[in-house]
């Protein structure tokens, strides 16, 4: 077999392996469902006092509310009690969610108007004693002993901890971008994924208008005018076709003529008005009055973001292209050392001939071949039927 044929066969070999330990990586057998602690045993100078105690029941992180729980996509509760060397005591509670969007759902839902904005998290509110904030998938709640100008700092610490959420389970849900700045009353903004969380707001519109089983989505928020108090509602369904359809039964059940117009002819009736933009049915009431209602209306323009570079989080495809990546990889490596084990072992042998000819390789003593010997002379003999005494004649073979 030849230096190259073993090569061959190396490298061939070789893939294989490579196919096979990509396939059986440790990074492929741990499981995905496998969840990160949720609350580190010391942050920011705290300690935790004793284990942190877990559950899976939402009814355990919060009996009252233990439904809208559920709608955000409940995961797992821990709680664990902090102190520091001064005496002084922190007690947490961090409530994971499937994804962000469950998160920040719950975060505004226990959310006080009457808080301080913090920069903790993503978001963060407080007041006195209190500290809410969440970030990623996990919201958290720290009661402190007492108030200390370092608390943000501390939770600051604790919040960069936190187990983050990897792919698309890190984004917000896009159409809350579409509520106005201008005029928001701070801390009033909702987000509900499902009827018990709605009903817990004050909603311009019940469920069943609003119909969860479509997946739909909603976020209210409070906004002042020169005339009064507003509120906003946006409802994001999938299609516009599914948007168009609710906003019909909504003016039906407001009595509200259908327009003639485009999307963005606006509908009221009394404190009620109403429009759509592409997927989102936006809604204003209150005492505020229609004029004012419909300009908060018009600053709500949907605009489609088309995405091309969308990255996937399916496991199995990133298992995929992991296994064929390793296995290109190992065989440019081992092609790699092919070529470099050839150049070396002829250049070698090249050289070798050349400072020592006949020493070490093509050495006279060990080169044995066959020789035809066809430059000796044979005599040539005539046939018995031509003259007897004619002499043989010599010829060359060569």
């Amino acid at each position: 077999m030849s230096f190259f044929q073993r090569c061959k066969i190396l490298t061939l070999a070789g893939c294989g392996m490579a196919a096979t330990l990509a396939y059986a990586s440790p990074a492929r057998q741990t499981p995905a469902t496998l969840p990160k602690a949720l609350l580190p045993q010391t942050f920011g100078g705290w300690q935790m006092q004793g284990p942190a105690r877990t559950n899976l029941d939402p009814a355990v992180a919060d009996p009252a509310n233990a439904a809208v729980l559920k709608e955000y996509r409940f995961t797992d509760f821990a709680s664990a009690t902090y102190a520091r060397d001064d005496g002084r005591t922190l007690k947490i509670r961090a409530a994971r969610f499937a994804d962000a969007s469950g998160a920040f759902g719950a975060y505004t839902f226990y959310l006080q108007p009457d808080m301080r904005s913090e920069g903790i998290g993503d978001q963060g509110a407080s007041l006195g004693e209190r500290v809410l904030f969440y970030r990623g998938s996990v919201l958290v709640d720290a009661l402190f002993s007492q108030e200390s100008p370092m608390a943000g700092a501390e939770l600051r610490e604790l919040a960069g901890d936190l187990p983050s959420p990897a792919g698309s389970a890190a984004n917000l849900p896009t159409f809350i971008e579409f509520m106005p700045r201008p005029q928001y009353v701070a801390n009033t903004q909702k987000y509900a994924m499902g009827p018990a969380a709605l009903a817990a707001m004050t909603s311009p519109v019940p469920a069943g208008l609003v119909d969860f089983n479509q997946s739909a989505e909603v976020s209210l928020g409070d906004y002042n005018t020169p005339s009064g108090e507003a509120t906003l509602m946006l409802i994001s369904y999938p299609t516009p076709q599914l948007a168009a359809d609710h906003l019909r039964r909504i003016d039906a059940a407001h009595q509200i003529a259908q327009p003639q117009a485009g999307e963005l002819t606006i509908s009221c009736s009394g404190g009620f008005c109403d429009k759509r933009t592409g997927p989102i049915v936006a809604i204003a009431s209150g005492p505020a009055s229609a004029g004012d209602a419909k300009s908060l209306l018009g600053m709500v323009n949907y605009e489609a973001n088309v995405t091309w570079n969308t990255p996937s989080d399916q496991h199995q495809v990133h298992d995929l292209y992991m296994l064929i990546l390793n296995v290109v990889i190992l065989c440019a490596i081992l092609g790699g050392l092919a070529i470099v084990a050839g150049v070396a072992f002829g250049g070698f042998r090249i050289l070798m001939k050349r400072w020592f000819p006949e020493r070490v390789f093509d050495r006279p003593e060990q080169i044995e071949f066959i020789s035809l010997r066809l430059t000796e002379t044979v005599l040539e003999i005539p046939s018995q039927s031509g003259n007897d005494d004619a002499e043989p004649r010599p010829r060359n073979r060569a």
